[in-house]
């Protein structure tokens, strides 16, 4: 009997010391000397619509705002010049890189093609879209009233691609993606926002080119834009990639993006986090802007615009969903306000 308390009490102390050991690697990683982890935590949940209390937890609002000050991505001072979009071409077989290859090489008539790799052992899918008049903005069917998941917005839509677009209104953590976040045209119509409102805009005009550029929905309609959202930030504007200071401030999570090639293919980028995996220990996984930017120039995107990321992002071929979302639901999806669709 004194041997097995003697044991117990062994395992007892032992048990302790590996508790006081995580937690004084836990304190040292929030609050030591190096600012990784700091900035790692601070960034990715100031970014998120839901999670912002991770930060708030372990941080003031002082040393918070200090982080996001030193991870900073830049305001592009110009808009996208569509002189420099030549859509189509003749056929090209000599390519510069495996990548162009990845892009170019297709079959007769093939209206896009999928292509999937990793990037830090996270799953990536590019989508290159060869005709550009067909992607387009959707949105709910109940547009101010409740968001859809993105493959209800697709099939509606009859599309056989679809990514997700803008954000939306989220009051402390209410919001449904009933309702966009900023101004959205859709078919040359404005379906959120007031005239005279000032946004980022993420759109496509009447000649098919992608457009970045802050403006109001008076200039976008009158400019010819026929579908548009707000968000961002842009990452690369007129072949320019954005100067990121840190990791952005915009953290690791998973991420959507549209691009458009100098030949007018359209991009459609997604990469996945950790899906539903609660248990990893970078949370939801994911990339940094650096990282997304590094993918879009190695397939040469002219113009390139950050969708809203994290738990939004989705990706639907052909009525399936082809990622693993990350939102607190059983599929992982989440309801969004719109999406960007080919069809």
């Amino acid at each position: 009997m004194k041997k097995k308390k003697k044991k117990l009490r062994k395992i007892g102390i032992i048990s302790l010391i590996i508790i006081d050991l995580i937690v004084a690697l836990c304190f040292f990683l929030t609050y030591g000397p190096y600012s990784y982890f700091r900035d790692f935590l601070v960034t990715t949940a100031m970014t998120t619509m839901t999670h912002k209390y991770l930060a708030r937890t372990f941080y003031s609002e002082e040393t918070i705002n200090k982080v996001l000050a030193k991870n900073t991505i830049e305001t592009f001072t110009e808009g996208t010049d569509t002189s420099k979009i030549i859509i189509g071409g003749e056929t090209k077989t000599d390519y510069a890189s495996e990548y162009e290859r990845q892009i170019l090489e297709r079959e007769e008539n093939q209206e896009y093609k999928l292509i999937e790799f990793e990037y830090n052992s996270y799953d990536c899918y590019l989508v290159a879209i060869y005709d550009p008049s067909r992607v387009s903005v959707a949105q709910t069917e109940y547009l101010n009233v409740q968001g859809e998941v993105l493959r209800n917005i697709a099939k509606k839509n009859g599309a056989k691609v679809a990514i997700n677009a803008g954000g939306f209104v989220d009051p402390n953590g209410t919001g449904n993606g009933g309702i966009p976040m900023g101004p959205v045209i859709q078919n040359g119509v404005a379906t959120n926002g007031q005239m005279d409102e000032a946004f980022e805009m993420v759109g496509i005009n009447e000649d098919n080119i992608l457009v970045l550029k802050h403006t109001t929905v008076r200039q976008a309609l009158e400019e010819k834009i026929r579908d548009a959202v707000s968000f961002g930030p842009y990452l690369i504007v007129n072949g320019k990639s954005a100067k990121i200071t840190g990791n952005g401030g915009w953290g690791i999570n998973p991420r959507t993006v549209i691009a458009q090639r100098k030949d007018g293919i359209i991009l459609f980028l997604v990469v996945d986090g950790n899906g539903q995996n609660r248990y990893n220990w970078n949370g939801r996984g994911g990339v940094t802007l650096n990282e997304v930017i590094e993918i879009l120039e190695r397939y040469d995107a002219y113009n390139a615009a950050n969708m809203d990321g994290g738990a939004s992002t989705n990706l639907v071929i052909e009525n399936k969903l082809y990622n693993k979302p990350c939102a607190i639901s059983e599929t992982g999806e989440r309801r969004l306000p719109n999406g960007w669709i080919f069809k």
